[in-house]
């Protein structure tokens, strides 16, 4: 396979304009930076007359819509691909099922993550951004396209989503003076956030109730585990994208410095997301454990029954957080 090569926004531009019939993959379980990349190069391909489609392997959610108003998946054009864009998708494993077989194939990668895995042809990566939609808009600059309101909208929910409606740490300057501009070119930054951050469906308030009611803590309350049983889920009716958020929640209580997410994907398989503050490195705890991302968010996969699932954990984020449990002695051991 041909050797990755990073490219700058220019550069990635002229391989998009000189191609047509140009497929773009989002990463499965999307979010508002996958989507709001994805969406942005979807409309702004079309406005330069390129034949385009984009594909997610579980669906495009409705929690999303306000993005794809009009769209509809099934009446897209179908042809055999020239050129596949993938955009916030650090490994060819978040593909999914239905679009996996592309994992070969991909010409270009747009993204922002640290542990891009490098499997595309060509690579547009800035580890500094808050969000892919920063490279995604700089990408629709060269191509010499002027953000509409469609385009402005997907920009500023990638922005705003990636960054917890811009408290998290990975906010930038430059994330709020694009948002302004996207505000300027249309985007309904109220109606966005609303929908993002303050609007849940009953079923998952009453998700959020029962897992709360798992919540245990560890080194002095500093780290904070939560679970999301298959029963949980079965018995709220909680579709997966209203998901979206629920790790973030225990990151919220005081004194915590890290938390982890274990989200039940069978008998004895754990879905790891972990969310920290500035003391604790994410990444570097779910890289011992096989996973990765961001130093603020990262996951990982974990095999065996709860309780040693927990212990992997503890274990992992051990060496990084007993130095903050200095001076309190018994009450800050695991």
């Amino acid at each position: 396979m041909e050797e990755c090569r990073d490219v700058t926004a220019g550069e990635a531009a002229k391989l998009l304009a000189e191609s047509d019939h140009i497929l773009i993959l989002t990463h499965m379980k999307p979010d508002g930076d996958t989507l709001g990349s994805g969406f942005a190069m979807f409309y702004a391909l079309q406005m330069l007359g390129k034949t385009v489609r984009i594909e997610n392997s579980d669906g495009f959610p409705a929690r999303y819509s306000f993005l794809f108003e009009g769209f509809d998946p099934e009446s897209q054009p179908q042809f055999p691909p020239e050129f596949i864009l993938a955009v916030d998708i650090a490994d060819t494993q978040l593909l999914g099922e239905k679009t996996e077989s592309y994992k070969d194939r991909i010409d270009l990668c747009i993204d922002h993550h640290p542990s891009n895995s490098r499997y595309a042809r060509r690579l547009l990566l800035d580890p500094r951004a808050c969000a892919t939609v920063q490279r995604v808009y700089d990408v629709i600059g060269a191509l010499g396209v002027a953000p509409d309101k469609r385009i402005a909208t997907c920009i500023y929910t990638g922005l705003s989503t990636d960054t917890g409606c811009f408290r998290y740490s990975n906010t930038t300057a430059g994330a709020h003076l694009l948002a302004a501009k996207m505000i300027e070119a249309g985007a309904d930054h109220y109606r966005i956030d609303k929908l993002m951050f303050e609007t849940k469906s009953v079923a998952r308030m009453e998700l959020e109730r029962m897992v709360m009611d798992t919540l245990e803590y560890y080194y002095g309350n500093k780290f904070a585990v939560i679970v999301i049983s298959q029963d949980a889920v079965e018995r709220t009716g909680v579709p997966e994208e209203d998901l979206e958020g629920i790790s973030s929640v225990p990151r919220q209580i005081e004194g915590v410095e890290a938390s982890a997410t274990l989200r039940q994907k069978g008998p004895e398989k754990y879905r790891v997301s972990m969310r920290s503050g500035e003391k604790i490195n994410s990444s570097k705890v779910c890289g011992r454990l096989g996973g990765g991302g961001h130093a603020r968010a990262a996951g990982c996969m974990l095999e065996g029954d709860l309780e040693s699932v927990k212990k992997q954990l503890v274990e992992a984020i051990r060496e990084d957080i007993e130095p903050l449990c200095k001076g309190r002695g018994s009450a800050c051991r695991s």
